[in-house]
């Protein structure tokens, strides 16, 4: 963990330039990770069209959309605010807003609160009460149960932390139906599962940063060996998974060919990332997995609309 002293030097020190109208503006849009909210959205809409049976009426997704990139970017700012103690320790992060005073950390906090409240706004009121509950609790979950909490005490922090992650599923799906049943809690189990070997095939190519910051990422606490493994089993269940949720939600050829295809070769960059044991598997392994992801949602998306 980061020594008092350190995180007092991120919070005294001055920044490392003055912001001006428009670095200051492009360093609140950095707050929201925008990469990571597009990622949200892509699970999102096609969840939304399997609820549907096709596409959902064009409200209902612009305010889903809407509301759940206002919560996901508020959580990831709020999320920057208590990380930039060990975001300045860390090779990867130290270009962050908070970390190179281009925002404040009382700015960027108070806009996390803002973009939070609009959220829940704009689902409650455009959608329905049970999908702005269901972000609001994806978001609080992530800042103070994975942020705040677990990221800092224990290597299963992406794992249960994920959860936050799967939210937008449930989100997804309630703003159509005003419900959750199997098929979207199998795909919130998907995304879990999918979560860990995604996060720590990016934490062994950052192994020696999170080790530099105090934070116990799995690669850190264990060995590459060992996390390698867990990678390949997490991989394994997540296109189970996918499988489960097929059968579940009555999919047809369009799914199935593409989670058997990509789901092999996530499994087979798993395999690989056990054998080698190496930065560049990780890798492999990291974009992949967000292909795999991409892939599975919008093949059940065109599974649905194409029949």
């Amino acid at each position: 963990m980061v020594t008092n002293a350190s995180a007092l030097v991120v919070r005294t020190s001055p920044p490392r330039y003055a912001p001006g109208r428009f670095s200051r503006l492009g360093g609140f849009v950095a707050l929201t990770k925008p990469r990571i909210i597009e990622l949200l959205l892509v699970t999102t809409v096609p969840t939304m069209v399997v609820a549907a049976g096709g596409w959902p009426s064009a409200k209902a997704l612009v305010a889903t959309l809407l509301g759940g990139a206002l919560s996901a970017g508020g959580a990831n700012a709020a999320n920057m605010y208590f990380d930039r103690d060990i975001d300045a320790l860390m090779h990867r992060t130290s270009g962050r807003p908070l970390v190179t005073g281009v925002v404040s950390p009382v700015s960027a906090l108070a806009f996390a609160a803002g973009l939070e409240v609009a959220a829940f706004l704009t689902l409650l009121l455009a959608v329905n009460a049970l999908s702005a509950l269901l972000a609001l609790s994806a978001a609080l979950f992530y800042v103070l149960v994975y942020t705040a909490l677990l990221k800092r005490i224990s290597p299963q922090n992406i794992v249960i932390g994920g959860a936050a992650g799967a939210v937008p599923v449930l989100v997804g799906w309630a703003a159509v139906r005003g419900s959750v049943g199997w098929a979207p809690l199998l795909l919130f189990a998907l995304v879990f599962l999918w979560t860990p070997p995604h996060f720590w095939a990016l934490a062994i190519r950052y192994r020696d940063d999170y080790s530099r910051a105090g934070v116990p990422m799995m690669p850190v606490v264990r060995s590459i060996r060992g996390t390698s493994w867990q990678v390949l089993a997490y991989a394994v269940a997540t296109v189970a998974t996918s499988a489960g949720f097929g059968v579940v939600a009555h999919m047809q050829w369009l799914y199935w060919a593409t989670a058997a295809a990509a789901g092999a070769a996530f499994v087979l960059f798993c395999g690989r990332l056990v054998r080698e044991q190496s930065a560049t598997a990780a890798m492999k392994v990291f974009h992949w997995s967000i292909t795999y992801l991409s892939l599975l949602f919008v093949a059940m998306a065109l599974d649905v609309v194409v029949r």
